[in-house]
């Protein structure tokens, strides 16, 4: 049987490879999106939580996302890019300040 030495794209890192730190945050839902706009890009992601006890460490803990070594800069990059984009906010603006004293007609 033989064995490919490329990695599967979709394969996650594996614990003896060399995995880099590509970005931090306190909110675990803002790395889960940064983890999903790598991913999409692909580059395999790690999540891993930084939970401290609070009553040792209080405001230290967060989570960080880690890549393979080789992904490192693509990763800096793509992140840098998304947070300088402007925001793409699907939301609609209703104007509150319109006169709503008089009943609609039917």
């Amino acid at each position: 049987m033989a064995t490919n030495s490329a990695r599967d794209p979709r394969q996650r890192p594996m614990p003896n490879e060399k995995l880099v730190r590509v970005f931090d945050t306190e909110q675990e839902s803002e790395a889960l999106i940064v983890r999903g706009l790598l991913e999409s890009s692909g580059i395999d992601a790690e999540i891993t939580s930084l939970d401290a006890p609070q009553d040792i460490l209080p405001g230290v803990g967060g989570t960080i996302i880690m890549v393979r070594e080789e992904d490192a800069a693509k990763a800096r990059q793509l992140i840098e890019e998304y947070r300088q984009s402007p925001s793409t906010d699907d939301t609609a603006e209703v104007d509150i300040a319109e006169d709503v004293s008089e009943p609609p007609e039917r």
